[in-house]
C-alpha cells in the first residue's frame, strides 16, 4: 500500500492519481499479496484435505504387520542408509519397501552442504533353500564333535581304519567333488595337454545360472583348464573339457559313470562334468575311493594343492586362488583336496592329509556355511592329535537317546535316494 500511495503522489494531479490508485488495488494487489506469501489457503482447510486423502488411500488397504530395519553401509561421497519397511499381508506374501538414502557432500558458495536423495525399490525375498541332507534331518544325527557337517567320514589312507564315522552311507548330491572324476578321465585319455581349447556359449550354466571369469571367447590348453578346474573350481573349464573329448559330452559322462563302476562306487552316478546338476550323487562311502584312486594322479595331486595360479586366455590374464582355505595353512600337510557347493549339497568337503605321520582321507558333506567345512575339518584334526579323548559332553548329554539309533533315519534316506537314481 505505501508503494501504491507513492506512485499516486507521483502522478500529475488528483484524476489521474485516482485512476491510478483504482487499478493497481483491482490488478496488482493480489499479485503482491501472492507474492508475499499472504494468499495460502487456510490451515484448517488444509488438513481437512489432507484427511480425506488418508481415508480415500486407506480405503482399500489390507491389514499388515510393518517391521523397519535401519542399516547404513559406506559409499564414495558419503553414507548410504538403507531403509527396510518389512510389509507382512495376512496371507504370508511378505513385500519389503527398500528406501535407498544417499548423502552426498557438496560444497556451494563456500558453504558445506549435504545433499540427499531418494529411490524406493518393491522386491520379495528369496526363500532359504534347504539341502537335502537336511531335508531329510541328516544334521540331527549326534556325533562327538557337534560338526556342522551332516556328513562326516575320516579314515587311515593305509589301513582303511574308520577314525570317525557319521551318515557315511547316505547318498546325497556331491557338487564340485565331481571334478576329482573329470579329472581322471581326462587323464586316462591320455589326450595332449597342450592342445588349446575354446569357451563358447555351451559351456554356460545353463543348470544354476552362474556366472564365470572365464568370458566366452577365451582360450587356454587342455593343461590349463585342468588346472583351473581342480584347484579353483572353474565350471566353464570343466565343461569344456567334457566337451573336447572324443565322443563329445556324452561320451564323456558315460565314462565317468564307468569309472566309477570299476572302481566299486555303487552309490555313485554322474549327470555332467561340473557338479552344478543335483543329480551327481554319491556317499561318502564311494567318495573315499575315489579320493584314493585321484591320489594316484600326480597332475591331481598338483594342480588341486595349488594355492594360486595365473592364466592367460587370450583376452586378459587371469589369476586363480585355490577356493579351500586351509591351503594358505603351513600348518595343514595336504596331498590332495576339493570343494564343492551348491544349494541342494550344501557346502562339501574332501581331502587327503597327513596328521601325526598318517595318511588320512577325510569326507565332510552338507556343511552349513562356507567356513564351517574347514572349522570341522580342523576340529577333526585336533580331536585326532589328542588321541580321539576330546569330546563335547555337553552337547552330547543333551541330546535325547532316541537319537543314539538314528541308523533308521539314514537308511530311509539312503532308499529314498537310490529311487531317485534309478529314475535318471
Amino acid at each position: 500500500m505505501c508503494l501504491i500511495t507513492t506512485l499516486a503522489g507521483l502522478c500529475y494531479g488528483r484524476f489521474y492519481g485516482g485512476v491510478l490508485v483504482v487499478i493497481l488495488l483491482a490488478g496488482g494487489v493480489p499479485f503482491f499479496a501472492e507474492a508475499a506469501g499472504k494468499n495460502k489457503e487456510p490451515s484448517a482447510l488444509k488438513t481437512a484435505k489432507k484427511t480425506l486423502e488418508k481415508k480415500r488411500l486407506c480405503t482399500n488397504m489390507k491389514p499388515f504387520v510393518k517391521r523397519t530395519t535401519l542399516t547404513s553401509v559406506a559409499r564414495r561421497g558419503g553414507m548410504v542408509e538403507i531403509k527396510k519397511d518389512i510389509r507382512v499381508k495376512k496371507n504370508g506374501i511378505s513385500i519389503n519397501n527398500v528406501r535407498r538414502a544417499s548423502n552426498n557432500i557438496v560444497y556451494k558458495n563456500a558453504r558445506k552442504r549435504s545433499v540427499g536423495t531418494y529411490r524406493k525399490v518393491n522386491f520379495s525375498p528369496t526363500p532359504q533353500r534347504l539341502s537335502a541332507g537336511r531335508i531329510f534331518g541328516l544334521h540331527e544325527v549326534p556325533d562327538v564333535l557337534a560338526l556342522r557337517s551332516s556328513v562326516a567320514y575320516v579314515l587311515d589312507a593305509h589301513t582303511s581304519e574308520v577314525l570317525l564315522e557319521k551318515n557315511s552311507r547316505a547318498v546325497l548330491p556331491i557338487a564340485s567333488i565331481s571334478k576329482l572324476m573329470t579329472a581322471m578321465v581326462v587323464l586316462d585319455a591320455k589326450l595332449p595337454m597342450t592342445d588349446m581349447m575354446v569357451i563358447t556359449d555351451e559351456d554356460r550354466d545353463y543348470e544354476k545360472g552362474t556366472g564365470s571369469r572365464l568370458a566366452i571367447g577365451s582360450k587356454l590348453s587342455r593343461e590349463d583348464m585342468l588346472h583351473i578346474a581342480l584347484m579353483a573350481s572353474e565350471n566353464r573349464a570343466a565343461s569344456a573339457l567334457s566337451r573336447y573329448f572324443p565322443g563329445g559330452r556324452a561320451a564323456f559322462i558315460a565314462a565317468m559313470n564307468h569309472k566309477a563302476k570299476e572302481l566299486g562306487m555303487h552309490d555313485t552316478i554322474f549327470a555332467d562334468s561340473t557338479g552344478l546338476t543335483s543329480q551327481n550323487v554319491s556317499s561318502a562311502f564311494d567318495l573315499v575311493k575315489m579320493v584314493k584312486a585321484a591320489y594316484q594322479y600326480p597332475e591331481i595331486r598338483r594342480f588341486s594343492t595349488d594355492s594360486s595360479y595365473e592364466v592367460s586366455t587370450g583376452l586378459r590374464e587371469l589369476l586363480y586362488r585355490s577356493t579351500n582355505y586351509l591351503m594358505g595353512h603351513s600348518d595343514w600337510d595336504i596331498g590332495l583336496q576339493k570343494t564343492g557347493y551348491i544349494s541342494e549339497a550344501g557346502q562339501c568337503l574332501v581331502m587327503q592329509t597327513t596328521i601325526d605321520g598318517r595318511s588320512m582321507i577325510m569326507i565332510l558333506l552338507d556343511s552349513t556355511d562356507k567356513y564351517s567345512r574347514f572349522a570341522d575339518a580342523i576340529r577333526v584334526r585336533k580331536w585326532l592329535q589328542e588321541g580321539r579323548t576330546a569330546s563335547f559332553p555337553h552337547i552330547a548329554n543333551k541330546l535325547p537317546r532316541t537319537q543314539a539309533a538314528a541308523g533308521c533315519e539314514q537308511n530311509s534316506f539312503f532308499s529314498i535316494a537310490a529311487d531317485v537314481s534309478q529314475s535318471l
